[in-house]
């Protein structure tokens, strides 16, 4: 790639590698945690809302870099020494998870009043409710804010340059510090999160106005 060597390139590309992996087990992680927290934060029992809305609130407050700090050295003093990539997966996961909850809180509170109503006419259970009606309904308006929350996961992964953990930024400062050549390097590591990003970012455009026209049509 332009002035750089063929193992210089590859460096670069295998931190995108990481990228990838870390941002994918950020979002699945997130999502499993993040599903249970939206619920949390829609359940009828206020000490449950609250509760849950004050985790959340917490981990949104703290910086994501401090957040990977916290997990990385947090560990250390319990007396475990993590992998980076451990670390900063768990970081990237409450992250995930503390805005996910948030997003899909707010999808179903987008279901229609009378579906819930619906269901209680069929006495159906809270959990059925939500399970054979709310949610189904739900998972269909939060696919596209879900999709552009997703790149926001790949940006940030960049955070984990401070634990030194090997992802797209790292490894293209280690290059630049080799080669001397940062507008080449950096321009490269731009080019790949555009790569990873951009796809992402028109598919999420792209349901979010195909939700839209649905919505239209059924009014």
């Amino acid at each position: 790639m332009l002035n750089l060597t063929t193992q210089q390139s590859l460096f670069i590309l295998q931190g995108a590698g990481w990228t990838i992996l870390l941002s994918l087990i950020g979002f699945v992680g997130g999502s499993l945690l993040g599903l249970p927290l939206a619920l949390g934060l829609t359940a009828k029992s206020m000490a449950t809302r609250l509760a849950t809305g004050f985790g959340i609130n917490v981990v949104q407050g703290i910086p994501l870099p401090i957040l990977m700090f916290a997990v990385y050295f947090g560990a250390g003093l319990a007396g475990f020494d993590p992998p980076t990539l451990a670390a900063a997966a768990l970081a990237m996961t409450a992250y995930s998870a503390a805005f996910l909850a948030e997003i899909w809180k707010g999808c179903i509170r987008a279901v229609p009043r009378l579906q819930w109503e619906a269901a209680d006419c069929l006495a159906l259970t809270s959990l059925d409710t939500l399970r054979l009606v709310i949610l189904p309904q739900a998972v269909r308006i939060a696919t596209p804010p879900t999709i552009g929350f997703f790149v926001q996961i790949v940006k940030n992964t960049s955070y984990a340059v401070v634990l030194a953990f090997m992802e797209l930024t790292y490894s293209a400062r280690i290059v630049n510090n080799n080669s001397n050549e940062p507008f080449v390097v950096f321009t490269i590591a731009g080019a790949l999160y555009f790569l990873i990003c951009f796809p992402l970012s028109k598919l999420s455009r792209r349901l979010e106005r195909s939700f839209g026209k649905t919505r239209e049509a059924a009014k």
